[in-house]
């Protein structure tokens, strides 16, 4: 397997961690994250939107090789490589993926020899606080960067965490990246890079918390899944305007898409209650019920208000091996 750590671009030198700013030994930390590569089958649900070939990071947590990563770069996938800051790679197993969170979870088949990290807390992050996102790849691929905002973040995918973190400035490869704080421990996984009011910056990297995984880690460790049961999807890509909620597009196959909804369509209501924003779409749907539910939604179409039912399902459901909810 060629070298990926050659493919990343290096963060320039005076944006590298420092030490006189980090009481911990930074190099022991940054070898514990590691490449991660994915093949994903054509066939596979998501492969016409997150494609078939995924590459991104993730982080060695325990000793035997569990490695917490970013969900969207493993869902689906049938393959997985991992390659330590070393240049030693092993095969890995996908164990479990949590859409509610966007956290995976992948095993090494082989070692690794890359230190496990020790899970933080990133209840007390705050604006200002320095910390370090961090690529495969040691120095060269690690960010000295701080806390630029935490707030609410709602994702057109049908997506929403209560306290996002987000960072500034942002680091050019993000997707499972680690956010190591002052204390040498994770407290968090990248996800999306994000410009203006979302990352409080310019530009930025937004970051899901560490502590949201660890009360469903040691069943999706063991099962696959949370064993919550699985909130209601329907299939949609959303935009927001000035609090108002528009389709812009449906999975392909999926119950937005068979109940009719089109691109265009504005979202005023779920089952007669007014939303406004999409943190507030996703709320009204997922208050319903669990997965399976009918879901009405108002609708204002071409002049006319309207009320379209969407049969929900769990997203899951349409995804191939690892199939986890």
């Amino acid at each position: 397997m060629d070298d990926p750590h050659q493919e990343y671009p290096e963060i320039p030198e005076p944006y590298r961690p420092d030490d006189d700013r980090f009481s911990f030994d930074v190099d022991k930390a940054l070898r514990s994250v590691v490449s991660l590569r994915t093949e994903i089958p054509e066939t596979a649900f998501t492969a016409t939107t997150l494609g078939t070939q995924r590459s991104g990071h993730g982080v060695v947590i325990d000793p035997k090789g569990l490695v917490l990563t970013i969900g969207y770069l493993v869902v689906e996938a049938e393959r997985v490589w991992l390659v330590s800051n070393d240049g030693r790679a092993a095969e890995g197993h996908v164990m479990g993926y949590d859409q509610e969170t966007g956290f995976g979870l992948v095993q090494a088949l082989q070692p690794l020899d890359a230190p496990a990290i020790e899970l933080g807390s990133s209840a007390d992050l705050i604006p200002g606080d320095d910390v370090i996102v961090a690529g495969c790849g040691g120095r060269k691929h690690a960010l000295q960067t701080r806390v630029s905002a935490r707030k609410e973040f709602a994702g057109y995918w049908e997506y929403l965490l209560d306290d996002a973190i987000f960072t500034a400035p942002a680091h050019p490869l993000w997707g499972g990246a680690a956010l190591i704080g002052e204390d040498g421990r994770l407290r968090g996984i990248g996800s999306l890079y994000v410009r203006g009011e979302e990352s409080g910056e310019t530009e930025g990297n937004m970051i899901v918390p560490i502590d949201i995984v660890k009360a469903i880690l040691p069943t999706l460790r063991t099962t696959g899944a949370t064993g919550r049961p699985p909130r209601p999807w329907l299939g949609t890509f959303t935009a927001e305007t000035m609090g108002r909620v528009v389709i812009v597009g449906t999975w392909k196959g999926g119950p937005a898409e068979d109940a009719g909804l089109k691109a265009g369509d504005l979202v005023v209501g779920v089952d007669d209650k007014p939303v406004e924003g999409m943190a507030e779409f996703f709320r009204g749907v997922w208050s319903l019920g669990n997965a399976g539910i009918d879901v009405p939604l108002n609708i204002y179409r071409d002049g006319d208000l309207m009320t379209v039912t969407v049969q929900s399902c769990a997203r899951g459901d349409f995804y191939k091996s690892p199939n986890v909810h």
